[in-house]
């Protein structure tokens, strides 16, 4: 009951500080754009510096993280992984759902931030406006960020990876870098409740490019999955089999 609590006025501190620091930090974006990605990376390290004292969620970004022109695919449990990657990766975007535009500040920094809105209900047609927009902005600098499940997963569940990863990989013609978490171990989907412990996301050894797209989705898949197993067994998570 008491972690409940604590995990109750994390949660409510840190969607407060959201409000906050949009009110601080919107004035100046609005004339520099670039301070949105000081912005974001401001408000990731707050949560990050809160979660480690309000509810014992510790956090450590382990591996190379990547400062140049590349493609991250990542595993993504919780929006703590975001929080994560963004407090260490400079001037990341991100591929992410076309809905998230409309959420207040959250989406609003999104696209000053240089991140590409998705349709995932287009299928096909939603691969084509990727690439279309994936490659407008490729003048603006920093690391392309995708979560090839699409979508957050839970620890154990078994998802298949998309295709977008591959596609993106053979038009940028860059490294990618795998990444692997165990934060949703103590960060759950659809719960208030925050374990504490320590939240781990670990970048990988690069991919290079030039592999047939089949086997760069295979080997993004076989690496991250095993990474991710290993960092949510030494958390104390055994997936059932």
């Amino acid at each position: 009951m008491l972690q409940y609590l604590r995990s109750l006025i994390f949660i409510v501190q840190m969607y407060l500080m959201m409000v906050l620091m949009a009110l601080a930090f919107t004035p100046f974006v609005l004339i520099h754009r670039p301070l949105a990605f000081t912005a974001c990376r401001t408000y990731c390290r707050w949560v990050r510096w809160t979660a480690a004292w309000m509810i014992g969620l510790r956090s450590e970004v382990r591996g190379d993280t990547p400062t140049g022109e590349c493609l991250i695919a990542s595993k993504h449990q919780s929006f703590f992984d975001i929080i994560m990657i963004v407090s260490e990766v400079p001037r990341p975007k991100f591929i992410m759902k076309a809905e998230l535009r409309w959420v207040p500040i959250v989406g609003w920094y999104a696209i000053w931030i240089g991140c590409v809105p998705v349709d995932r209900g287009k299928r096909g047609r939603a691969i084509e406006e990727m690439k279309q927009r994936v490659e407008a902005g490729r003048s603006a600098p920093g690391p392309l960020i995708i979560y090839p499940q699409g979508t957050r997963v839970a620890p154990g569940a078994q998802l298949p990876y998309k295709i977008g990863s591959g596609v993106l990989y053979e038009q940028l013609g860059q490294i990618c870098v795998p990444a692997a978490t165990n934060v949703g171990v103590f960060w759950p989907r659809r719960n208030i409740l925050r374990k504490p412990g320590l939240a781990v996301v670990e970048f990988l050894p690069v991919i290079e490019p030039g592999l047939p797209r089949d086997t760069f989705m295979a080997e993004l898949e076989r690496v991250v999955e095993e990474a991710s197993n290993r960092l949510m067994e030494a958390a104390g998570f055994h997936a059932a089999h």
